[in-house]
């Protein structure tokens, strides 16, 4: 039955929707855009819902699967919901499973009709291949609300905006950042006149509504928004605008809330560039959160420039209690590494390991994102790369390139042939390795991801590589059957 009550001001539904893919893995994900926004909006008089689909500790989701706790691999990170779904037709030839990952319908429709009758709709969305949960949800929303005005805001919204009003479902589709667009949007359906702000500085926005979930394993921290940098691949600059940070005390107080007012005990750094302001920004706000006695764990799911990783940071970093170090490493080539406007390079790299080891750290703490199937990435410098960083005592964290519309690197792949300028983002996902080099057949990937498990293992077994640099080189093309490489190491 639904529980639709009566309230003065309008009734908002924020929804975060399911993913549908090949794979999906709850790395500390928090919808952050969404949380924002329900604090503005609520600040603004506006009665508020949450139904975050990918809500894995949710009482109602543990009670469906018999358990009273998430069941998590390290840390509060663990495997989502799966449910095989059919394959859209873009995949029809991949050979692997597809799936919905999240909450099972039934739950969320439950959640949807439990509250008060949403006068307008939010949605959120995340990769641009995601899209077909979006189109799951959406429709969902539709059965439940007939045609109460649904809004799509994110990633996908805002890097395809003409696909998603082709193809969401959504009346609205919203590009960008949201907090102070949004309250001329909803005035204009619900006609109401409800207090309007404009968010100047990131300062100006309410803590993200962490309050709105029934329970938390953890929560995201955004110091900053944006990047500086302008690498080839990456669309943070499309999605976040400018880079600009928040003052420490502000970060503080919202850290201080969540874990002594909402009991989280594990926070994820959502930073493009946690490190890049470092002795302004990141080093003091170290030394607050030690002052604060703000003892919980910290991880840093994106890449942290290692260029930036001295002594004393390590040391820093260390003390503060941050469990979870990823570092942006990406291609051991010189040539990659400029397209990465040089954010780092293997002696900076080196340093910067040797500097995390000397402070406490080890292989259960440290990974570097190695990337793999780039435009014109020969094996060998995928090899290559691995084997320096194996090599050093860091875990390989393979990630497949995406092209991801509107960066520079998805316009060279459509220059060369290799993808059209109008292009389902269903061929960007990197499970299909969307840009491969000719007569490379996906087994080889398959087999190179096998092999950066097996170093992986090694190295939290002994905890030392497997082998030094250029044995390990070696022992990795003769396992794939390579000639010796074209690719000269730097």
């Amino acid at each position: 039955m639904h529980d639709y009550k009566q309230h003065d001001n309008p009734s908002l539904l924020l929804v975060n929707p399911w993913i549908a893919d090949f794979a999906a893995y709850d790395f500390w994900l928090k919808p952050m855009g969404l949380l924002y926004l329900a604090a503005v909006l609520r600040q603004a008089g506006y009665v508020v819902r949450l139904v975050d689909c990918m809500d894995r500790a949710h009482p109602e989701v543990l009670q469906w699967q018999g358990i009273d706790r998430p069941a998590n691999r390290r840390w509060s990170t663990g495997k989502f919901l799966r449910t095989l779904i059919p394959k859209p037709a873009a995949y029809r030839h991949v050979p692997r499973h597809y799936a919905r990952y999240g909450m099972p319908p039934e739950i969320f429709e439950k959640l949807c009709l439990s509250g008060p009758k949403p006068q307008v709709i939010l949605v959120t969305s995340g990769m641009t291949y995601w899209y077909p949960g979006v189109q799951m949800t959406i429709a969902t929303l539709r059965r439940l609300f007939g045609n109460t005005p649904i809004l799509l805001g994110g990633i996908y919204a805002t890097l395809c905006t003409d696909h998603a009003r082709r193809f969401s479902g959504a009346d609205i589709v919203m590009a960008g950042e949201a907090e102070s667009l949004i309250q001329s949007e909803l005035q204009a359906i619900v006609g109401s006149e409800l207090v309007r702000r404009d968010f100047v500085t990131l300062d100006d926005l309410p803590f993200p509504a962490f309050d709105l979930y029934p329970q938390l394993q953890s929560a995201a921290i955004m110091t900053s928004r944006g990047c500086p940098l302008r690498c080839t691949f990456c669309a943070s600059n499309l999605v976040s605008g400018k880079y600009r940070w928040r003052r420490l005390d502000g970060v503080i107080a919202e850290l201080d809330w969540l874990h002594r007012g909402l009991g989280v005990n594990e926070f994820a750094f959502y930073d493009d560039a946690l490190l890049t302001n470092r002795d302004r920004h990141f080093l003091p706000l170290c030394e607050k959160i030690i002052l604060h006695q703000i003892n919980a764990a910290f991880h840093t799911p994106n890449g942290l420039q290692a260029k930036f990783i001295d002594a004393n940071t390590a040391q820093m970093m260390w003390q503060t209690g941050f469990k979870t170090v990823r570092l942006a490493y990406e291609s051991g080539s010189e040539e990659r590494q400029r397209d990465m406007s040089k954010k780092v390079n293997n002696e900076s790299f080196a340093r910067a390991v040797a500097n995390l080891y000397a402070a406490g750290f080890g292989p259960n703490e440290l990974d570097a994102y190695v990337m793999m199937a780039l435009p014109g990435q020969s094996i060998h410098e995928i090899l290559w790369s691995m084997a320096y960083v194996h090599s050093l005592g860091v875990g390989i964290r393979l990630a497949a390139f995406s092209p991801i519309p509107g960066t520079v690197d998805y316009e060279r792949a459509v220059a060369r042939g290799e993808l059209a300028a109008d292009a389902d983002p269903l061929l960007t996902n990197n499970s299909i390795l969307p840009i491969r080099l000719p007569g490379t057949p996906h087994e080889k990937y398959d087999k190179i991801n096998r092999l950066a498990k097996t170093l992986n293992a090694h190295l939290l077994q002994t905890r030392k590589p497997l082998d030094a640099m250029g044995d390990l080189y070696s022992r990795l093309r003769a396992h794939l059957n390579l000639m010796p490489a074209e690719f000269q190491a730097p």
